[in-house]
């Protein structure tokens, strides 16, 4: 096994945050089993003049389809970024 980082997505699921720097997206695990890899999307806009993001939609993603968002966005030259916003508290099965 080599030293180098993989490429690989993880296999449990991360808070995540990406920004272009007028908006940003939130991606955060809803539900995670063994049958069903979900992921809720949330989209903000940056403003100006307010501390946080101006939230416009929440989507909720397969892992495959979250993937390809995550990895389409960062090939336009979206950036990791730090959290924008609490999140709430997610919801008990």
């Amino acid at each position: 096994m080599s030293g180098r980082a993989s490429k690989r997505p993880p296999l449990s699921p991360k808070e995540a945050w990406l920004s272009d720097g007028r908006q940003v997206l939130h991606f955060r695990p809803s539900r995670w089993d063994r049958w069903s890899q979900q992921l809720e999307v949330t989209v903000g806009e940056l403003l100006p003049d307010q501390p946080v993001p101006l939230l416009k939609r929440r989507l909720e993603l397969s892992r495959e389809e979250a993937i390809k968002l995550w990895t389409e966005k960062k090939q336009q030259g979206w950036q990791p970024t730090t959290a924008q916003w609490q999140s709430p508290p997610a919801p008990s099965s």
